[in-house]
C-alpha cells in the first residue's frame, strides 16, 4: 500500500511540473517575425550597387572577377580560360576588389 502511494505521489508531481513547464513554453512570444519585404529590397539595391561598381571596373578586371567569384573558377583556371599567366589575374582582380571595395565604401 506505501509502495502504490509513494509511486501516486511521484507521478503526480511529475505531471505538475511537466504542466508548468508546457505553461511556460506556450507563453513565451513567438520569434519576432522578419520583414522579408524590406530585406528582399535591402538585397536589390545591394545588388544595384555592386552590379553599378563592377561597371566601373575596367573589362579585364571585370571579366576576372566574374568568372573567379560569379561563376566560380579558381584562379588558375580563370588564367587558363583567358590566356594569361596566374600572377596577371592575380593583379586584376586584387586591383578589382580595392576598387570595388572604394566604391561600395567598405571599411577594412
Amino acid at each position: 500500500m506505501l509502495t502504490i502511494a509513494h509511486r501516486r505521489a511521484i507521478d503526480r508531481v511529475r505531471s505538475e511540473t511537466a504542466a508548468a513547464e508546457r505553461e511556460l513554453r506556450s507563453a513565451v512570444p513567438p520569434p519576432a517575425a522578419v520583414d522579408e519585404v524590406a530585406e528582399r529590397v535591402e538585397a536589390s539595391l545591394e545588388a544595384e550597387q555592386v552590379r553599378r561598381c563592377l561597371d566601373g571596373l575596367t573589362e579585364l578586371q571585370r571579366e576576372s572577377i566574374t568568372l573567379a567569384y560569379y561563376s566560380g573558377y579558381s584562379y588558375p583556371q580563370v588564367a587558363a580560360l583567358l590566356h594569361v599567366a596566374l600572377g596577371t589575374v592575380k593583379t586584376r582582380i586584387r586591383g578589382g576588389l580595392i576598387r570595388l571595395r572604394d566604391c561600395l565604401g567598405v571599411n577594412t
